[in-house]
């Protein structure tokens, strides 16, 4: 059972999140909080597995209450949730920390998926945020990114499994380019990630577009 909060400072939405979580057999909803203070103290109470942060909060933002919950013991996935509009306030929860980002207007089968997918560990981004972070990262160059000087030391394999980073797939998804089991295709990502010293999928994004791996509009 995946324990999930719900974070948003408009009820509305938090109700009709958590209601929408309620309804799933594999997802409990552990509590709601309607800014990030409220979220760290209720987070401490009922020690989440994923949390559904929203940014623009009073009191305490969505990017210093991912910041604080990061820091915790046992310390939950943070899954944020963002409008079309993205600002910096993005690219701060990605240096946060957070596992992933979701679009508000997107299906609730992607929220569902979303969730189940940080649950398990692993990294989400959404394409149309995947695409703007490219842009961002492009135009601005972040300074947490590491860089190495060349991918020589991926094999053929890791250099076309970091190319499907690049593009936005997710472990199940490069499996099935890969044609191979989902777990193979984890250990790929992990291998490459650990080779080129990335600290999560979204500087793995950025250096495969840096580095010309993957160009925008491929």
């Amino acid at each position: 059972m995946i324990g999930v909060l719900v974070v948003d400072d408009q009820s509305m939405v938090r109700e009709g999140f958590a209601a929408l979580l309620a309804a799933q057999e594999d997802i409990a909803v552990l509590g709601t909080a309607g800014d990030g203070q409220e979220a760290v103290e209720v987070a401490r109470k009922v020690t989440p597995d994923v949390v559904l942060m929203d940014v623009r909060m009073p009191r305490l933002d969505g990017i210093e209450a991912t910041k604080i919950l990061l820091a915790e013991e046992p310390a939950p996935k943070v899954l944020v949730l963002t409008t079309f509009d993205l600002d910096d306030h993005i690219y701060a929860a990605l240096r946060a920390g957070a596992s992933g980002f979701l679009l508000k207007h997107a299906p609730a089968a992607e929220l569902l998926h979303a969730i189940r997918v940080v649950a398990a560990g692993e990294a989400l981004l959404a394409p149309e945020v995947t695409q703007r972070l490219i842009a961002h990262y492009l135009a601005t160059g972040p300074a947490t990114t590491v860089v190495p000087p060349t991918l020589a030391a991926l094999t053929p394999r890791e250099t076309e499994v970091l190319r499907l980073v690049g593009r936005g797939l997710s472990n199940r998804e490069i499996a099935e380019e890969l044609v191979v089991v989902e777990q193979t295709a984890k250990t790929h990502v992990s291998r490459v990630f650990a080779k080129l010293g990335l600290r999560d999928r979204a500087q793995a994004v950025v250096l495969a577009y840096e580095t010309g791996l993957v160009r925008p509009g491929r």
